[in-house]
């Protein structure tokens, strides 16, 4: 067993490492962070509150798209942009099936060559460790060491329109949505609830044969928004056109972003905004770690083959069946 005080001094000089801005030691907390090592995450939790003070400083931005939106381009030309502008950036690339295969995480950091050289940007990918809620977990605490690192700004970025947007959207300040020029039936295949949770619309590729319609689909966009409540009445959702490739249009998005977080710092509603965000990140750590130690259960394993063969069979309804293993999780007798 570890010296607690060995301990307790090594996630000091780790944490001391990390606020200096030092990249091994961001990249060595991160590491110790998605460790799933039960002495790991005891030190990590140490090095979180450690930092904590540290951290909550940078804007934080959601990006999402569907495949083919150009999602890496563009956070690429983006990130060169913030850095040009003297801002420190730090991306961090969800991907669900890294687990399984890895492929696009490191695909997505190929394609961000330039931006990963940058000395002040940080690229790292988020593994899901199989469970949405492992996304959002391991995420949030990644941001939160990447800003009291120093990082100006956080982006997330998901792949995909799907599940994880929406716990996405849930720990950061601002929601952004990148879309393309595509067919006829392109808005349709957007879901009305992702519509509804971005706060930045951005059509990207409107460069070459694509210019035209891609104003043309920003205006079908901001019809679209039009029809929907905002979420506050802080901001109006804005749709914004840009070319990545030709990297036009970063100068409006920042600006945009930049309005965005000062309408609510001037009306005092970032803290809230963010709380009402943490207290929400409790209830799911709360769930997480309840769903865990049910299925690690000793005493619901010996029954959870059976029970589901009762249910599967339709012999008993999944209702009878939970409160037979919650009662059994409790050590409680069956009624």
């Amino acid at each position: 067993m570890s010296d607690p005080t060995t301990a307790t001094s090594a996630m000091q000089a780790l944490a001391d490492g990390v606020v200096a801005g030092e990249r091994r030691a961001l990249g060595r907390a991160i590491t110790l962070i998605e460790s799933q090592r039960a002495d790991h995450q005891l030190q990590a939790n140490e090095l979180l509150s450690l930092l904590l003070p540290q951290s909550g400083k940078a804007i934080r931005l959601g990006i999402t798209g569907p495949p083919g939106a150009g999602k890496s381009t563009f956070i690429e030309a983006f990130g060169l942009h913030l850095v040009a502008t003297g801002k420190r950036v730090a991306v961090l690339a969800i991907d669900p099936s890294s687990v399984r295969s890895g492929g696009s995480i490191l695909g997505d950091k190929t394609r961000m060559e330039e931006l990963s050289r940058d000395s002040n940007a940080f690229i790292r990918p988020s593994p899901s460790g199989g469970t949405l809620g492992g996304v959002a977990r391991r995420t949030r605490e990644t941001m939160l060491v990447c800003e009291a690192a120093g990082y100006d700004i956080v982006i997330i970025e998901t792949v995909g329109v799907g599940q994880s947007e929406t716990a996405v959207a849930a720990m950061v300040d601002m929601f952004l949505l990148l879309l393309s020029p595509g067919g006829g039936d392109e808005l349709q295949g957007i879901k009305r609830g992702i519509m509804e949770l971005a706060d930045l619309v951005v059509v990207n590729k409107a460069d070459g044969d694509l210019k035209a319609v891609a104003g043309r689909f920003a205006a079908e966009y901001a019809g679209a928004l039009g029809l929907m409540r905002p979420s506050t009445h802080l901001w109006q959702p804005e749709v914004l056109i840009c070319s990545a490739i030709e990297k036009r249009g970063m100068a409006e998005i920042l600006a945009a972003i930049l309005n965005h977080h000062q309408a609510f710092e001037a009306a005092d509603s970032l803290f809230d905004h963010r709380a009402d965000q943490a207290r929400a990140w409790l209830w799911g750590e709360i769930e997480e770690s309840l769903i865990d130690a049910f299925r690690r259960d000793s005493v619901v394993g010996k029954q959870l083959h059976h029970v589901e063969a009762e249910v599967a069979a339709g012999r008993m309804t999944p209702s009878v069946a939970a409160r037979r293993l919650m009662a059994a999780f409790r050590g409680e007798k069956e009624d």
